[in-house]
């Protein structure tokens, strides 16, 4: 091979070397199909609604609502080669344990959690500039937490843990009033015998401008986000208008 010859080849064999390296720490979508998305749902859970699914291993849960992940709709696991690194968030670490806590496993390594929401919805969400590395995603999940302030909002709208039943009708009223858009109601449906629900999870959605807006698809349009939490045979489901809601304070009823 003459020498300018293997000069170029040696070059554009470096080049593409740099550019198989560079993927591994920034996002690329699938060479197959791309993951396109329209907007991300920020989903908080009450932790003794989800301690009551599964009580395995789960003691003394959070008595405030916590983040349970930050989801672009239509994409699950982009990018399987940028793997989750603790290193890059430790700055976030005190904020993350308190706010965005493993609700279920509070005995093990809670960073499998943080892992789980990165590998199947953070890399899908890296498409946007503002959440397009982990410090990032969870960063912004964080600031997101706290703009929306769910806890206080129920506190203000007279809605609290309690032994007695809300109407699901009062509570829509009192978040769209609040926020001006319509979230996602996610509820436990009844056990047998029983006669009301118990709320599990509510969704706040927002354009890729980071702007609040409406959860519910347009008539006609499926929902593309399904009940993100399902345990055993017991899985969340978008709350029944009609039935009493039970809003619990204390886990009670284990199966």
């Amino acid at each position: 091979m003459k020498p300018a010859k293997l000069h170029y080849w040696t070059l554009g064999w470096f080049s593409m070397a740099l550019c198989c390296w560079c993927a591994s720490d920034t996002f690329t979508q699938s060479d197959n199909h791309p993951h396109p998305w329209k907007k991300l749902y920020f989903a908080h859970h009450w932790p003794v609604t989800v301690c009551k699914m599964n009580a395995n291993d789960c003691h003394d849960p959070p008595k405030y609502w916590t983040i349970h992940g930050l989801w672009p709709d239509r994409a699950e696991d982009c990018n399987r080669t940028w793997h989750f690194n603790v290193t890059e968030i430790k700055d976030l670490m005190s904020d993350m344990r308190h706010y965005w806590p493993d609700v279920l496993h509070s005995s093990l390594n809670r960073t499998q959690f943080w892992k789980h929401e990165w590998d199947k919805h953070g890399t899908c969400a890296a498409t946007l500039e503002a959440l397009n590395s982990q410090k990032k995603y969870f960063g912004k999940a964080l600031e997101l937490y706290q703009h929306v302030d769910l806890n206080g909002c129920l506190l203000k709208a007279g809605i609290k843990p309690s032994s007695s039943y809300y109407k699901m009708t009062a509570i829509k009223e009192a978040l769209t009033s609040f926020y001006g858009v319509t979230p996602k109601i996610q509820c436990l449906p009844p056990e047998e015998g029983e006669k009301a629900q118990t709320i599990g999870q509510i969704e706040f959605c927002f354009t890729k401008e980071l702007q609040l807006i409406n959860c519910m698809a347009p008539k006609g349009e499926s929902n593309p986000v399904q009940a993100h939490l399902k345990l055993g045979t017991e899985e969340l489901s978008v709350c029944n208008d009609t039935l009493p809601t039970y809003y619990p304070s204390e886990v009670q009823g284990h199966k």
